[in-house]
């Protein structure tokens, strides 16, 4: 889109609002799962658990760092343009959101398949707390796919 000024920028590219907004999401959703997954349960116990576990570890710094920069970006006005940033942006999103949706349809797996023995595997507590992480990282996911799609958008009309 271009604004009156002459310059582009994309609706939830790098360095917008929009972008903000879902790189916070991101990071909220994903500490929601994180905790949801880690406090007070024993997910060491199988190995899609520890997956997601691994992956939400991985985009909360990742959306917290972009978010940073959104913020410099939106508040301070210096916008992140860089063609090559803007590209290993682009690539880190694709490759945390598939990674992100693996992890979350892998746990909701084995939560069903849990679920299938009638709870004699999984205790109401816990099979409880694992379905909020799976559907945190769910939500998780589909913000990180948003924004790859943006960003992705943004780099190809440059």
């Amino acid at each position: 889109m271009e604004n009156g000024d002459g310059s582009v920028t994309g609706a939830g590219a790098v360095g917008s609002a929009g972008s903000l907004g879902l790189r916070v999401g991101q990071a909220v959703f994903s500490s929601a799962s994180l905790l949801f997954m880690s406090v007070g349960v024993e997910f060491y116990s199988y190995t899609a658990f520890c997956f997601l576990v691994t992956i939400m570890g991985l985009v909360i710094p990742w959306s917290c760092t972009l978010a940073m920069i959104d913020v410099c970006s939106v508040f301070v006005g210096c916008p992140l343009r860089v063609p090559g940033v803007m590209v290993i942006v682009v690539v880190g999103d694709w490759v945390l959101s598939i990674l992100s949706f693996a992890a979350a349809c892998s746990s909701a797996a084995v939560i069903d398949l849990l679920l299938q023995f009638h709870g004699s595997q999984c205790s109401p507590r816990f099979c409880g707390r694992y379905q909020l992480s799976a559907m945190m990282a769910f939500l998780s996911w589909f913000l990180t796919a948003a924004s790859a799609i943006f960003n992705f958008w943004f780099v190809a009309s440059l």
